[in-house]
């Protein structure tokens, strides 16, 4: 049985800007918690009496060095993937010693983010890639969150009062915007032909940074 390249998706770091856009830039944004905390206060009455949404959505979005990567904010999260893939690189090129991970895990910890974890549990042993094989996949989800920046800039651009959209829960068109620019495609297209298809540009790391400048330098009055 031969497979379809439509029934399958084009790369690894398109598949997780999908799930990153739907996490970063609907559910920890303003406009999504502006909707439904309502709901939020309406179902945990006096637990969340008197806090606004925009006090849970500072909450949500809080930077912080953390010893966990998928507890990381998405600030500090694009240094848990450059540790890792420096450390793999190292392996790789056997620069460095297996038994010395935890210790070059720690020293770069020290180094990026200004905390060492207390054990090897919240430190080098805490995913399962390396222990799964899955050697090379932690770039994925930083070049991910670059494709998920730049592909809802587009959105926001092809699709109508998309902010207040979000802030009425009106999904759907953003949801089927994407299905048929990117879903339906499967692996026709390699990640880089569609991103240039979708967005009209190669990926451009610009639209990521100018993402985090201005919703961080917004919320901490910078």
């Amino acid at each position: 049985q031969l497979a379809c390249p439509l029934d399958l998706g084009c790369h690894s770091v398109m598949h997780e800007s999908q799930s990153l856009l739907w996490e970063r830039h609907i559910s920890l944004s303003l406009p999504f918690w502006e909707k439904y905390w309502p709901l939020c206060q309406e179902i945990f009455a006096d637990q969340l009496k008197g806090i606004s949404a925009e006090a849970i959505y500072r909450a949500v979005n809080i930077v912080q060095p953390s010893f966990i990567r998928v507890e990381a904010d998405e600030c500090t999260y694009p240094l848990h993937v450059i540790l890792r893939y420096e450390i793999e690189r190292g392996l790789i090129h056997g620069t460095i010693p297996v038994k010395d991970v935890p210790t070059v895990w720690n020293q770069k910890m020290k180094e990026y983010l200004g905390i060492v974890p207390p054990n090897d549990t919240k430190g080098c042993l805490q995913d399962v890639h390396w222990s799964g094989g899955a050697i090379g996949y932690f770039p994925t989800y930083l070049l991910g969150a670059m494709f998920a920046c730049q592909i809802f800039r587009t959105a926001e651009r092809v699709i109508p009062d998309l902010t207040n959209k979000i802030r009425a829960g009106e999904l759907l068109e953003l949801k089927e915007w994407l299905n048929k620019n990117i879903h339906e495609k499967g692996s026709v297209m390699s990640s880089d032909e569609l991103m240039k298809e979708v967005t009209g540009e190669p990926l451009n790391p610009d639209y990521f940074l100018d993402f985090l400048t201005t919703k961080y330098t917004a919320l901490y009055n910078l």
